[in-house]
């Protein structure tokens, strides 16, 4: 028998998140393994040069990297691809296309599109995150400038919506594609869903979630995958 398989990732990335969902919802006994933002490429070495998180290490000692690959691998040979076993493979490539396309780029609007936002998102990444002593308040203080200056600033103003306006913008074009079906996935969440909810569930650690909670069909979708949870 192999060892406990692992999951080294970042508490507040929301491609770690999205594997999270996956393992969660399967009941997969993984070990979290969380790593320094600070050093990234060198806590996660071993894997060769992928050098991001998250990384995922089977029992057998295989490492798998990327998140959407890695959460057809997971569905793969821990669910016997019950997340991925579709009539319409070409509906779910597109809709993971999307996911990865728009919800990915969401995410750093919403989290530093003011200069506000950005403080308050870098001063909890600080807090939930394996920093040392030194590089918790560097990150803290010297970080949210350069998220919100350099990327968020410059995504919201290309965008032309304010990052409210985007996310529910998003989750009613998501929910739409349900076809009046609890999941994207019908009576049961698949892949797409627990893409879908990897990036929004990344956003709930920070105080500007409560943007997202008056989406009404996109809450109600969101507690219905958190229902969905092992």
């Amino acid at each position: 028998m192999g060892e406990q398989p692992t999951l080294h990732l970042l508490n507040t990335c929301p491609f770690c998140w999205k594997v999270r969902g996956v393992i969660e919802h399967i009941g997969l006994d993984v070990e979290y393994v969380p790593v320094n933002g600070m050093r990234i490429k060198k806590d996660v070495a071993f894997a060769g040069d992928w050098g991001k998180v998250p990384v995922f290490t089977a029992a057998s000692g295989e490492h798998v990297v990327d998140s959407t690959p890695l959460m057809k691998y997971l569905d793969k040979h821990h669910n016997e691809g019950q997340l991925t076993r579709h009539l319409n493979q070409e509906r779910t490539k597109t809709w993971l296309e999307w996911a990865d396309t728009n919800m990915s780029k969401a995410t750093v609007p919403i989290l530093y599109g003011t200069l506000g936002s950005a403080l308050k998102t870098t001063t909890r990444i600080s807090k939930l995150e394996e920093f040392g002593f030194i590089s918790k308040r560097l990150y803290a203080w010297a970080g949210f400038p350069i998220m919100w200056g350099i990327i968020a600033r410059k995504r919201v103003k290309s965008d032309g919506r304010t990052p409210k306006k985007l996310w529910h913008d998003l989750l009613t074009e998501f929910t739409a594609a349900h076809d009046e079906q609890p999941f994207f996935g019908g009576d049961q969440p698949d892949i797409v869903d627990f893409a879908a909810f990897g990036y929004m569930r990344s956003i709930s650690p920070f105080p500007q979630f409560k943007l997202l909670e008056d989406h009404t069909m996109g809450m109600a979708w969101y507690t219905r995958m958190m229902g969905s949870l092992a």
